[in-house]
């Protein structure tokens, strides 16, 4: 079994309060949950306007398969959202 996680150090430039930064993240956490099949959680910057950290984790047989569909988790969020600023971290255990 590997395990791989990604995480987005995510900047939304234009988000003037909490609760226009929670309908960005709430907006990612659910296509990537509906399209991927994933686990995501935010675990950071909760309490700040414009920043947040989403983490992803995938499970699988083969590395190559983690590898691939972290990957396109990491395009998806890139080609979807271009109008917020994304740090990429992907790890495999």
């Amino acid at each position: 079994m590997i395990i791989g996680s990604v995480v987005f150090d995510i900047y939304i430039p234009y988000a003037n309060s909490l609760k226009s930064k929670r309908m960005v993240i709430k907006s990612v956490k659910e296509k990537l949950r509906s399209k991927f099949n994933v686990s995501v959680a935010e675990i950071g910057g909760q309490d700040k306007w414009q920043t947040a950290q989403i983490a992803v984790v995938t499970v699988a047989q083969e590395k190559h398969q983690v590898e691939k569909s972290l990957q396109n988790i990491v395009n998806f969020v890139e080609n979807n959202y271009p109008d917020i600023h994304i740090n990429v971290f992907k790890e495999i255990i």
